[in-house]
């Protein structure tokens, strides 16, 4: 165990079924969460550069907000995807036979 090492980083090495799951489970959240994002993005940007500050109003700028919460919400995802499969290419990489 190295001291750099976050308490999550530790408990998933411990814990590699659990890291399995984890994993599997950040990667539907992150296509979940990124399904459409960008085409939702530029359709928003749309609609707020046609018609400026009444769209805003009108619930642009709170769907740009919510748009931008879910693309934060598909990058955790991605990142707690990654740090799972370090840990688990890591583990299997170093295992001596």
């Amino acid at each position: 165990m190295h001291s750099s090492e976050s308490r999550l980083h530790q408990w998933l090495r411990q814990h590699r079924l659990a890291a399995f799951v984890l994993m599997t489970v950040s990667f539907v959240l992150f296509g979940a969460f990124s399904l459409d994002l960008v085409k939702l993005v530029t359709a928003n940007a749309g609609l707020i550069a046609a018609h400026g500050w009444q769209a805003l109003q009108d619930g642009g700028a709170q769907q740009l907000l919510e748009l931008w919460l879910t693309a934060f919400a598909a990058i955790a995802a991605y990142l707690l995807f990654k740090l799972c499969e370090h840990v688990l290419v890591h583990g299997l990489s170093s295992r001596r036979r």
